[in-house]
């Protein structure tokens, strides 16, 4: 069993920071990947960031070089990190991990911008 558990949401203003973080728990392996969706009211969830083993990382087009996504492979932590952060960033952000082939996600936690 694995668990992802997300942290460092909340209320933030605009054209601040914000770090989130994701440990996973349990039994961890074959991780071959990691990331980051979001998801605001009425809208899909999407891609913010992914990290492969190889430390390979791409982002949705939105993030303009403001976020950048990192791993302590060790404790089986990514991170997050939010830059210069927009009112549109407002959503619940959810982390995944991908062990064996098989995508594990956690609750979602709620990242707010105010303007």
């Amino acid at each position: 069993q694995v668990q992802l558990a997300e942290s460092g949401g909340g209320l933030v203003q605009a054209g601040e920071s914000r770090r989130l973080s994701c440990a996973a728990s349990g039994r961890i392996v074959g991780v071959s990947g990691m990331g980051w969706y979001r998801q605001a009211p009425g809208n899909v969830r999407e891609l913010v960031g992914s990290l492969r083993m190889n430390g390979a990382a791409m982002y949705g087009d939105f993030v303009k070089g403001r976020f950048n996504i990192s791993r302590d492979k060790v404790k089986n932590i990514v991170y997050l990190q939010m830059d210069r952060l927009k009112p549109e960033d407002t959503a619940i952000y959810y982390c995944t991990f991908n062990l064996l082939g098989r995508d594990f996600w956690g609750q979602g936690i709620q990242v707010t911008v105010s303007a």
